[in-house]
């Protein structure tokens, strides 16, 4: 019994996750795609949702996309967590996210980043070895800063604006 625990025990070490590069993921448009595709950048992992107090911070979203292209992708992870506020579905969310933000980064489908039907990417940033804070998201527009190789290196709550100095001087 205790070589088959040890066994089991190894089996979960070989299969953990490492980086945010062992996950696969849908994008809004339903299409796979790997985060590895950004191995080189930094990225940012956002969960967002469109009917939120936070939601204006999309803005900041696609001007610090766009300010810092050459070294960091933003992509926003949709979900209806907090207060129902994400409801819609991929289509509604991207033309809404087009048509009142004129957003170009990634987004993925939408996701759950809270409780039993956590999305394991975010089941990974919310447990990982973290220098600021593990555990639940407590609000939309979270924020995980991914260094060049995968790794988490930083994480921001929702009162932290895209555009602050906590985000751009980690750029």
């Amino acid at each position: 019994m205790k070589t088959l625990a040890l066994f089991l025990s190894l089996m979960f070490v070989a299969l953990a996750p490492s980086s945010v590069y062992d996950f696969k993921l849908k994008s809004i448009d339903g299409k796979d795609f790997n985060l590895k595709k950004f191995k080189g950048k930094k990225v940012l992992i956002v969960n967002t949702a469109s009917k939120c107090g936070f939601t204006k911070q999309y803005t900041d979203l696609q001007k610090l996309a766009d300010q810092y292209k050459d070294k960091l992708v933003v992509v926003g992870f949709p979900a209806n967590n907090f207060g129902g506020q994400e409801p819609g579905t991929n289509e509604d969310i991207k033309n809404f996210c087009h048509d009142n933000f004129a957003v170009t980064f990634p987004m993925s489908g939408k996701v759950s980043v809270l409780g039993l039907d956590i999305d394991p990417l975010f089941k990974y940033l919310t447990t990982a070895d973290n220098p600021d804070f593990k555990g639940d998201i407590k609000w939309n527009f979270e924020k995980f800063l991914i260094d060049e190789n995968g790794k988490l290196i930083h994480r921001y709550r929702s009162a932290t604006t895209p555009l602050d100095p906590a985000i751009t001087s980690a750029l």
